[in-house]
Parts: structure tokens; sequence; C-alpha cells
């Protein structure tokens, strides 16, 4: 699911090609992706493009007589631009939005379709899309301590529940997480002082040099290769790889489509946390520790 960067990148391309422009016309190619149905999504036509903000992992685009359009992309959901003057775009499109010079198209791999995508009249109504979420990058340290300690939940929840913070999902939390030496089961309210203070500098260290790190990427163009799976992270998407910082295997913890990932060594004392599934079916024949794991390996 495109997180934070992500999301901050592809506004900033978005502004630079359709803010002050008039979009032509909209074209829904699968009715399952508009959920609303007043105002109607031809009412956004013939409107220019006044704004564009980011709700926590969403995207509102602001309209000529206070419209606004609102993208969640979802897991598999990803937008394209096209260039009056370029070829188009291969594949199927779930939406197409035509401005004068380009189309902003909205794509779906797989066959579920969670993408959605909101017409509503006045920036009020934007405020139910907003869970609530903090925003970390201003957001002062002793507002994240309050946050996160507001309930008793284990790290890697408290990191990716939108009403708690905003706009970080599995991919980042994984690397914040490592980052901050952390482990992803450890409860907010047992956190010490010093262990909140850390994972505050991480959080916004990392989310801030992926977002530096993805404009880097784009170079001025439209972000094409969004992914939650980068050969430069450390942990996330890196199972059984080498920890980057002290080699160990990185491991995982699955559950129902999604898994953490994290260092042993460097997370959680050298201890091997249980895999929901897997630990269950091996039962005391589970390693408990990184050197249980490395007597088991070939």
């Amino acid at each position: 699911m495109p997180e934070l960067p992500d999301i901050t990148v592809y506004i900033e391309a978005l502004r630079i090609r359709i803010v002050g422009e008039r979009l032509d016309r909209v074209v829904i190619k699968n009715p399952f992706l508009l959920r609303t149905a007043m105002p109607p999504i031809s009412a956004c036509e013939g409107k220019r493009v006044l704004a564009i903000e980011r709700i926590g992992k969403r995207i509102a685009i602001g309209f000529e007589s206070d419209l606004w359009m609102v993208l969640h992309l979802m897991i598999a959901g990803r937008l394209h631009w096209v260039d009056k003057s370029a070829k188009a775009r291969k594949g199927t499109a779930l939406a197409e939005f035509n401005f004068v010079h380009g189309t902003l198209t909205l794509t779906e791999a797989g066959s579920k379709r969670r993408a959605s995508l909101h017409v509503v009249q006045g920036v009020s109504e934007l405020e139910q899309f907003n869970r609530g979420g903090l925003d970390v990058m201003s957001a002062s340290e002793a507002q994240f301590d309050s946050r996160l300690r507001a309930e008793n939940h284990t790290l890697k929840r408290a990191l990716t529940d939108p009403r708690i913070l905003d706009g970080i999902g599995n991919a980042y939390s994984d690397e914040i997480l490592h980052a901050a030496q952390l482990s992803p089961m450890t409860l907010t309210q047992r956190l010490a002082r010093d262990e909140m203070s850390r994972l505050f500098a991480a959080t916004r260290r990392v989310l801030s040099e992926w977002t530096d790190k993805l404009r880097a990427e784009t170079a001025g163009g439209f972000p094409e290769k969004v992914t939650a799976f980068r050969p430069d992270m450390a942990v996330h998407g890196r199972y059984g790889q080498p920890c980057p910082v002290c080699g160990t295997a990185v491991q995982r913890i699955r559950y129902a489509e999604n898994e953490t990932n994290y260092c042993p060594r460097c997370q959680t004392g050298g201890r091997v946390l249980a895999d929901r599934s897997l630990s269950r079916l091996l039962k005391d024949d589970w390693p408990k520790s990184v050197e249980e794991l490395e007597k088991l390996r070939p």
C-alpha cells in the first residue's frame, strides 16, 4: 500500500501537472471504484483543479465549486500519467481523468477491487476521511509520546493504526522499528523514555529519508515505480536475507495477508519471535534464539 512517502511524491507530481488545469472528461471503467452517487462525478468535468491535499493515505483533489475527489489506492492501486503526445499506456485502467495536457489513470493489480473514489461537495466533507492519526512530521515528541501511550498496543500495531499515527503502513513501520532497534511486539506503555525518544527520531528520519529517495528516483517525472518492496530497505520484504547492520538473517511474523520483518539481533536481543502459524505447528521445535535458528540451517 502506498504510504506517506509515496503519497507525498504522488501529490507533488500531480500538483505540477494538473493544478490550474481543467478536467475535460472522466471515464469510470469499473463501477466498484466509485463509492458515491451525489454529487455525480460528472459535476467535476469542466472544472479547474485548485488544490491537492493528503488525508492519511488518501489523495484529495479539489475543484472549482468546492468539489473534491478523494482517492484511496489501498494495497494495489497505482496512478499513472500519460502526456498528450505520448503513446497510451497498455493495460486496463479503472478510471481515466482527461486533462488538456495529458491523462491521469488509476489501475489496480490483481482481481480484488479495493481502491476507492469518493466525490463530495464542500471542504468540510473531507473530515469524514480523516481517521484522526497524528502527523508525525509536524508533531512534537511530547505529542508523539502521548498518542502512543494513550492505549497499550504493540509497536507494530500502534505505528500502522491510522487512528494513532498518520500515513504509516506495513513497509515503513518495519523500517522504522529496525532503525529504532525496537521489537515490533513491545507494548507502547512499556517503552522507557529513551526508547520512545529513539522511536520518535527514527520515525521522522525514515519517513523523511525515504521521501527524499523517492523524489530523487522520480527526478521530476511521474512516480511509476511505487512499491512496498525496495532492494535498499533494511528489513521489509527481506526475509532470510542478511541484516545490513549485523548480518543476521531477517525474520518474519506472518498474519492474514501481512507480515512483519525484523532483525532478531538488532531488535529483539537475539530472540526469534513466534510466527503464529508456523510456531504452533513446530511447538517445542520452534527455535527461540538466533543461535538455535542458525543450528537448524544446513
